[in-house]
């Protein structure tokens, strides 16, 4: 008898087990429907990253956000972000978003920050010019072109170039500190054709940046009156003068003394007598 109950209580541990495994599935599950979906993840800065770094796995993270949540332009994977620059200083924690990364490419990382259609432009500057070593890349300078005028000691200064980006100060692109640093050469983001009026600008005289607020975006560029028209000089072909006419002689005779005289004179002479 003992031995027939030992293959029933075995069969009915089974079997009460599997119902077990059942109702624990079946409250798991109504547990996760109740806390809500299962939540997507967005790809992060590990640490700090600079303008011009290019992207490797030890700067990134990721973070949970609930679904449909997620910024416009986030990354879901590190194979989409790995070996991309960044083309501003994005903080450590903040989400990694597609306008501010750019594709490596070939060359510097410096290249990679460059818009389309414009160019960088490097002057050299000091302390002064370079607003006492607080330019920092990513800040928004004027240029302002002084000039003597040949042969006098008056000074002339006109801003030909307004709200440009700085892209580096020396050789660094990126703004780790604010503290100010004495600098030999600025980079500038410019369009081609104002960088043909920087470096005459430049040629002429000399510059100087003057720092912008950045929430201004007026346009500070003097507003230069048209130069004036050279007009070729007219050469006028003068005509001879016409002879004057002869004028009739009038014999007087006086005594024994003879002579000769003008009209207008004998006219004069009898006058006066």
């Amino acid at each position: 008898m003992v031995r027939r109950r030992g293959p029933l209580l075995l069969i009915v541990s089974l079997v009460l087990a599997v119902l077990a495994a059942l109702v624990a599935n079946n409250w798991l599950s109504r547990a996760s429907a109740r806390s809500g979906p299962v939540r997507e993840q967005d790809v992060t800065a590990a640490v700090d990253l600079p303008l011009g770094t290019k992207i490797e796995q030890r700067h990134l993270s990721m973070i949970e956000v609930l679904p449909g949540k997620s910024p416009r332009g986030a990354f879901h994977s590190f194979a989409e972000v790995l070996g991309k620059v960044t083309t501003s200083t994005v903080l450590e924690g903040e989400i990694m978003l597609a306008p501010r990364l750019t594709d490596a490419g070939e060359g510097s990382a410096l290249a990679s920050v460059v818009d389309k259609n414009m160019r960088a432009v490097t002057v050299r500057v000091d302390d002064v010019v370079g607003v006492a070593g607080f330019l920092l890349p990513g800040n928004r300078v004027d240029v302002i072109a002084v000039r003597l005028d040949p042969g006098s000691s008056v000074a002339h200064a006109t801003t030909i170039l307004s709200d440009v980006k700085v892209l580096a100060v020396d050789q660094t692109a990126s703004a780790d500190s604010n503290q100010p640093v004495v600098v030999h050469a600025v980079t500038l983001e410019v369009s081609p054709a104002d960088a043909e009026i920087l470096l005459k600008g430049k040629t002429a005289g000399g510059i100087q940046l003057t720092l912008r607020n950045p929430l201004d975006q007026s346009d500070a560029r003097s507003q230069l009156p048209p130069e004036p028209v050279k007009i070729a000089a007219v050469k006028v072909k003068q005509q001879p003068a016409a002879p004057r006419p002869a004028e009739p002689e009038i014999m007087m005779i006086r005594g024994t003394r003879v002579g000769h005289a003008s009209q207008n004179a004998g006219a004069q002479q009898n006058t006066g007598e």
